[in-house]
């Protein structure tokens, strides 16, 4: 699954500062004494998404060595260690970060794509419907819908995978994003695959690479899936 990619933590700031709740935008109030560690995390994941991966690691260390507690490390280092391909590790931080906050959804839903991509797939499956089921908001939503459209149109054990239900999720997630997350536009790219609609396929692959902004890498990787439609096949993990 798209493991690598890097999410915002603004969840993670909810949670640990004092929010003072407006119409648009939401206020957050960060305890000066948490303001070092946030943005050291912060920049650790920034680090992480231009690929200076040892320098979001020193980061996180940094938080860490001074709150062992500090549960946004914890999530941010398990982005880390599932981008370095160390799934285990990543699971134990995603179940620390889970233990001291079960709030934390974007935890949860990165551990049930490294339980897909270590072959737990009944687990990961459970996970995604349990964090859809929790109704987050809006931008979370997309992305729980977004990884359980992946999961189904992409996973090897053809018993887990369902094209259709791949399709809705993924058109549900882009309706959310306004059709603007070139990533989610792929997704439904390779939902369409599964169900065999190739024609669709090729076109939303099309769509997504034309996503104003998109980065090298992602680029790469849709040109790749585009490719595979051509030829009329879908993707698997």
């Amino acid at each position: 699954m798209k493991i690598s990619k890097v999410f915002a933590l603004s969840a993670a700031i909810l949670s640990v500062a004092t929010v003072i709740r407006a119409s648009v935008p939401i206020i957050v109030a960060t305890p000066g004494r948490m303001r070092a560690a946030m943005k050291l995390v912060t920049d650790a994941q920034d680090q992480l998404q231009n690929g200076d991966v040892a320098g979001a690691k020193r980061n996180v260390d940094a938080v860490l060595q001074r709150d062992p507690t500090f549960w946004p490390a914890f999530y941010v280092r398990a982005q880390i260690y599932s981008h370095e391909g160390k799934y285990d590790l990543a699971l134990k931080d995603c179940n620390e970060a889970l233990r001291q906050d079960r709030s934390v959804v974007e935890a949860a839903l990165l551990r049930a794509t490294i339980n897909a991509r270590l072959g737990k797939y009944p687990e990961a499956l459970k996970e995604f419907d349990y964090v859809i089921s929790l109704h987050p908001r809006n931008v979370t939503l997309a992305r729980a819908l977004s990884d359980r459209a992946w999961f189904r149109a992409t996973c090897p054990n053809a018993s887990f995978r369902n094209g259709q239900q791949a399709v809705k999720d993924a058109k549900a997630a882009c309706s959310i994003m306004i059709w603007k997350d070139e990533h989610m536009i792929d997704t439904l790219a390779a939902a369409y695959a599964e169900t065999g609609d190739f024609n669709s396929a090729v076109q939303y692959a099309s769509q997504a690479l034309a996503v104003k902004g998109i980065s090298p890498d992602s680029t790469k990787l849709f040109q790749h899936h585009l490719a595979l439609f051509q030829q009329r096949k879908p993707i698997r993990l």
